[in-house]
């Protein structure tokens, strides 16, 4: 059923929605850019005050800087980039669809390739990645940048399969860390790293996983499915209470609570595909719709990143 608007912004489906001050920012979205061709994967980057984010049909990733308001372009080409997060040191971390590849940009602009393959066979096309506090990357790896060329090269999976990887911090081999995905998309830790949250795509539901002492994971259980006619699960970010926010394609974003229920979603006038929580007090929401770039100042914080 249909929840209450707020401001135009903000449908309240449960009542945990409003109780939580999740619908008590901005009374309407921020455009902050509009000429991208399919824009994705945004990451705030806190020692620049930029929004990094890509243009994968372009082969782009654009820069948004938040003391000027300036849009410029960050890397071309980019390797159909994807994805991006930052890891424990502050560097980039990117999904290149194209290259078929997870890359590092080091501090003094140099790309590093943090994984290609595994078992010696090329990866399908990283889709998005997040960094553990103990240094490990884990990515997820669809077959969307080869399926045609329209975000990638078109191309047979030498895999055969779409998984879910781990980089070991030490040792930088990629080992298997989930099977059995039909269209592995979104992944972020829970805010106390127990838990891997993935969202499959193909399936339209979020899986989260036990993460175990050794580093593996459990078997997955669905956490959520998207509502009937709700769009399609893409990104997800955890705030700081516990609450996962979700792109749901043509049905906004979604916001979740910890238990499982759909709890209020914002409204966004394009396909929505990626979201990042950003900003001085990390109460900024990005979102990646189409050909845009969004920001919403909001009442909730994202969850903030764990250090050890």
């Amino acid at each position: 059923m249909p929840g209450r608007l707020v401001n135009g912004v903000y449908e309240v489906l449960d009542e945990r929605f409003r109780t939580g001050r999740c619908a008590n920012g901005d009374m309407r979205l921020e455009r902050l850019y509009g000429d991208c061709r399919w824009a994705e994967g945004p990451v705030y980057v806190p020692a620049w005050r930029q929004v990094v984010w890509s243009d994968i049909p372009n082969d782009r990733m654009l820069r948004w800087d938040e003391t000027t308001g300036t849009v410029g372009v960050f890397r071309s080409p980019a390797g159909h980039s994807n994805g991006n997060t930052l890891d424990r040191q502050g560097r980039l971390i990117s999904c290149e669809q194209g290259n078929r590849r997870v890359t590092r940009t080091e501090h003094d602009g140099s790309v590093t390739v943090v994984a290609d393959r595994f078992e010696g066979r090329r990866l399908n096309s990283p889709n998005d990645a997040v960094v553990r506090s103990d240094g490990s990357i884990w990515f997820s790896d669809p077959d969307f940048g080869i399926t045609s060329d329209y975000e990638g090269h078109r191309a047979e999976s030498e895999i055969g399969a779409r998984n879910v990887y781990r980089v070991d911090p030490a040792t930088r081999e990629v080992r298997l860390a989930a099977d059995g995905l039909r269209g592995p998309n979104g992944l972020v830790f829970s805010p106390d790293e127990r838990h891997l949250y993935v969202s499959d795509t193909l399936r339209n539901q979020i899986l989260v996983y036990e993460v175990r002492d050794d580093g593996g994971l459990s078997e997955g259980k669905v956490f959520a499915e998207c509502r009937p006619g709700g769009g399609v699960f893409d990104n997800i970010r955890f705030d700081d209470e516990g609450r996962l926010w979700v792109a749901a394609c043509d049905d906004g974003v979604h916001c979740y609570a910890p238990d499982g229920t759909l709890i209020g979603r914002l409204l966004v006038p394009e396909t929505v595909s990626n979201i990042a929580f950003g900003g001085p007090k990390n109460n900024r929401l990005f979102i990646t719709a189409t050909t845009s770039l969004y920001s919403l100042m909001m009442s909730v914080t994202g969850a903030p990143r764990i250090t050890r």
